[in-house]
């Protein structure tokens, strides 16, 4: 319904936009499919690695790996798995809410979640082509460590 909400907005806001100037919405709206096509390569490709990966790792497995029990090592694991994958928020906290169903770990999965939403490894050539090298890999190795910090909070909080 939000995604509604936002589609009604969006639309709303561009019909007044095309009133108030025609010419300057126009130009706006080519710029932005511009930029589209310009993307849509190496966007196509990272679905088709996500695919592929979710068709592979099922949550039943991930949750054997990271169960409550694994500890650190089960911790590092969600991170790399989460690091990698790319899944939209959406799919994101239902999986986490299934994988602590089938016996994963508070920590586990908040290391998982975070890495999932904060680390791009499928996105890194994409990053690196907008915001160069060294400003993507310090971003991902950053969000990569404060993970471990967010899930020893949820581990403290929870545990």
């Amino acid at each position: 319904m939000f995604t509604l909400i936002l589609y009604v907005l969006a639309t709303i806001l561009l019909s007044l936009s095309f009133f108030k100037d025609r010419k300057k919405t126009k130009k706006a709206l080519k710029k932005a499919w511009k930029a589209f096509e310009n993307i849509l390569p190496q966007f196509i490709g990272i679905l088709v690695i996500i695919g592929l990966m979710l068709a592979v790792i099922d949550p039943e497995t991930i949750s054997r790996l990271i169960g409550g029990e694994s500890g650190f090592l089960g911790m590092f694991l969600a991170a790399l798995v989460g690091g990698i994958t790319l899944i939209p928020g959406f799919v994101a906290f239902p999986l986490a809410a299934t994988l602590l169903n089938n016996g994963a770990g508070f920590m586990q999965i908040a290391v998982f979640i975070s890495t999932l939403m904060m680390v791009g490894v499928v996105t890194l050539p994409v990053e690196i082509q907008y915001f160069g090298k060294r400003a993507a890999v310090l971003r991902n190795s950053l969000a990569f460590s404060f993970s471990f910090v967010v899930a020893l909070v949820i581990g403290v909080v929870l545990g």
